[in-house]
């Protein structure tokens, strides 16, 4: 058999090939435990590599290319995935209750916050203002556009209501916006403890929810 055609056949061996590792480490260990070779063997001249030699020499090279190619495989399967940290989500609503910085010793303006997350198709906000030391309707507004509302404002029992409820076939977009109700007092500062407020949503995803609150603490 001549040697290309030999070549050719220890390649094909060898891509069909599949080691066992197993064996390969016992001989490798084998090897390492064997006593230190005579000196008078490693001064023994070695023979010139003829055809043959050179030719199991490749066969091994490639041998060792599967072998090595194999345990880097397998090393690098057992390498641990990356853990995925998933963020904590945001309430879809939140709202504030506060009274405006700009408000005096005889007139005042109460602002609702509202934070929403996702669009709403429906929303009632209600303002309650106690009726304590003269309080009298001075007007109302919202960040939101006017057309989109109904509001109403008129007194119930001790308080004076302000209402605004959003018309059908609209949307409050996700964002912040404020609703707010004016009113003269008394002279002197308000007690606000009486004061409140309520909104009602609903989703695009028909989720309901209502929060209540007051003007010391957001509503829950």
């Amino acid at each position: 058999m001549d040697e290309p055609t030999l070549r050719r056949q220890l390649r094909e061996a060898a891509d069909a090939h599949r080691p066992d590792r197993a064996r390969i480490l016992a001989r490798v260990e084998r090897g390492m435990a064997a006593p230190p070779e005579p000196a008078r063997l490693r001064r023994r001249r070695p023979r010139p590599a003829g055809p043959w030699t050179r030719t199991l020499a490749v066969a091994a090279a490639v041998v060792g290319v599967l072998t090595l190619g194999g345990v880097v495989a397998t090393t690098a399967h057992r390498a641990p995935a990356p853990v995925a940290t998933m963020p904590a989500p945001h309430p879809p609503l939140r709202a504030v209750g506060s009274i405006d910085p700009g408000s005096n010793r005889w007139w005042a303006q109460s602002n609702i916050t509202l934070t929403a997350s996702t669009p709403l198709s429906a929303l009632t906000v209600e303002l309650r203002i106690a009726r304590t030391g003269g309080v009298i309707d001075t007007g109302h507004w919202r960040t939101l556009p006017e057309q989109d509302f109904t509001v109403s404002v008129r007194e119930e029992g001790a308080a004076l209501v302000y209402r605004w409820t959003l018309k059908e076939g609209r949307t409050v977009p996700p964002g912040r916006h404020v609703f707010a109700g004016q009113y003269n007092h008394a002279e002197g500062a308000r007690d606000v403890a009486a004061d409140s407020y309520t909104l009602t949503t609903t989703d695009i995803f028909h989720r309901q929810e209502s929060l209540h609150g007051d003007f010391n603490a957001p509503a829950r």
